[in-house]
């Protein structure tokens, strides 16, 4: 099945697959670049997306994986982390870190692992969606299986 998907997506399920996590990546009919276009296409709340946001600090990126309802508070989680400030990573900053395009990340599929948090309000839903390495593709996954996944670690990020 993988075999029909992009590449990028094809490292994803990859990844997922190795990982023992069983949800298969979705090929959604329209790009869903964003958290509410994505829950819009699934039929679910906002807040069960997952969303891949890609930030810069200390000299090294830093993935956030983030409840769609949310906007990640970077001065309180680099307090948090006890890190210098926390920005936004630039169009190239995300492509080199993660090898895909911003509104697609995937929490998996990077060229080395990132230095993650994982949300701890992503915790309140039974299942989540995260982004499957491209603007089209999509995957469910428990917020036990991201925090594997990812080794992230679970903060509150607001």
């Amino acid at each position: 099945m993988s075999e029909h998907l992009h590449p990028r997506s094809r490292i994803v399920s990859d990844a997922l697959r190795a990982a023992g996590i069983p949800g298969q990546i979705v090929v959604l009919p329209d790009a869903a670049s964003t958290a509410a276009l994505a829950a819009a296409a699934l039929g679910i709340e906002v807040g069960a997306i997952a969303n891949s946001l890609v930030f810069w600090s200390d000299g090294e990126p830093l993935l956030v994986m983030t409840s769609g309802a949310h906007r990640v508070d970077t001065a309180a989680l680099a307090e948090r982390l006890g890190r210098g400030s926390i920005t936004r990573a630039s169009v190239d900053q995300v492509r080199e870190a993660t090898g895909q395009a911003i509104g697609g990340v995937a929490p998996t599929g990077h060229p080395a692992p990132l230095v993650t948090v994982v949300d701890e309000d992503l915790a309140g839903f039974e299942e989540i969606w995260a982004a499957g390495g491209t603007p089209h593709t999509v995957f469910p996954l428990t917020f036990d299986q991201l925090v594997a996944l990812t080794g992230g670690r679970v903060l509150p990020v607001v």
